[in-house]
């Protein structure tokens, strides 16, 4: 068949624009179609660990992610009353990978990969909601239609599998906002405080700048303003350590922003004809996982890699391979995040521990694998 070249990327996320600056970079014709009216920031900040940054060296991104983002050392977890449980040393996980771990708010990462794109010659159609029928027609105009379309209302993943495939709630909500302190008190660490049913994470950036997530355990209702549950969120850690009594103090209003948290079941397939779905349209994993935008990152260098080593292979059976080489991976993500939310936020289950078993090695090794450069 004929070498792929136009490229049709649905929702201008993390997965979606990372695909685009990887595909324009190779010299492919790019589209992407945003249903909001400008790129989002949702979020309030990333965790980007090695695997992640192996792909935005790839992008050409690395060092500018580095110089605006923070160099986490350890990550500490405590219990509600302060008291130390356990640490991660995250720079010797690092030397491990070859690569560092970088913390930068979601605002600052979109913004570049943004800026990256316009550089390359990207189209993005804001204010395009794309609708089942869209894809079809999208389908005879492309190449290739890739959905990027998130979590929640993928019409991309709707496409493939109709009302089979929902997002599932997970018993918890969170939190998410930004802190400017006027200390940088974190001195790179990144604190994880956690009590049962409840847990509250602080991640550094530089010069007192940090996001952070308060979460609990409860039922969704949407019906509740929004400004009760953060008021909800200032009473329950009202007497928790002063490092969140600071940051709650400090928080910037206009950043906070409520989630109930789904994830998503492992899917038997990710695409069908020339339409595949990467990123959390894909295979959403909960924040506990750790690696959401990693796993992002990942699925675009590998779906590039395997288009720009087509060798005559007909569509579907290049988006099978994309599939079964990626699909253990994510899926461990998946399964990971939602063994560490049940030991937070299920019943009678004691809180969780940083202290899994796993060695360093053996996590630089899952972090690592399949990023291996031809």
């Amino acid at each position: 068949m004929n070498k792929i070249n136009r490229v049709a990327i649905v929702g201008a996320g993390i997965a979606g624009m990372a695909l685009a600056i990887l595909a324009r970079r190779k010299g492919y014709y790019v589209r992407l179609y945003e249903r909001d009216s400008k790129v989002s920031s949702i979020g309030a900040g990333v965790t980007l660990w090695p695997n992640a940054i192996f792909v935005l060296q790839q992008m050409g991104l690395e060092q500018e992610i580095k110089r605006i983002g923070g160099s986490p050392r350890f990550m500490r977890q405590f219990d509600r009353h302060g008291v130390q449980k356990s640490e991660f040393d995250i720079g010797e996980v690092n030397s491990l990978c070859g690569f560092p771990s970088v913390t930068v708010l979601r605002c600052d990462l979109m913004s570049r990969l943004s800026e990256a794109l316009d550089n390359l010659g990207g189209e993005i159609h804001f204010d395009h909601s794309i609708t089942p029928p869209d894809i079809h027609t999208l389908q005879q105009d492309f190449d290739l239609v890739v959905g990027a379309d998130g979590r929640m209302n993928s019409a991309v993943r709707h496409t493939l599998f109709a009302d089979k495939m929902h997002p599932q709630y997970q018993g918890f909500i969170n939190i998410l906002g930004i802190s400017q302190l006027e200390d940088d008190i974190f001195d790179s660490v990144i604190h994880d405080y956690q009590d049962q049913g409840e847990r509250f994470g602080i991640v550094p950036i530089k010069k007192g700048l940090c996001f952070w997530a308060g979460a609990w355990s409860t039922k969704i209702d949407k019906t509740r303003p929004i400004s009760d549950w953060y008021k909800e969120m200032n009473q329950r850690f009202s007497r928790w350590p002063e490092p969140v009594k600071n940051v709650l103090k400090s928080d910037d209003k206009a950043s906070l922003n409520r989630i109930f948290v789904h994830d998503l079941d492992p899917l038997p397939y990710w695409h069908q004809d020339n339409v595949v779905i990467i990123g959390d349209a894909a295979h959403a994993s909960l924040p506990t996982s750790g690696q959401g935008a990693s796993q992002a990152l990942e699925d675009a260098w590998h779906l590039i890699q395997l288009l720009d080593a087509q060798n005559g292979m007909d569509i579907a059976s290049v988006l099978n391979d994309f599939y079964q080489q990626r699909i253990a991976k994510t899926s461990a993500a998946q399964t990971i995040g939602r063994q560490l939310a049940q030991r937070i936020f299920g019943e009678h289950l004691p809180p969780n521990s940083l202290d899994t078993g796993i060695s360093a090695k053996q996590l630089s090794q899952f972090w690592m694998q399949g990023l291996e450069m031809n």
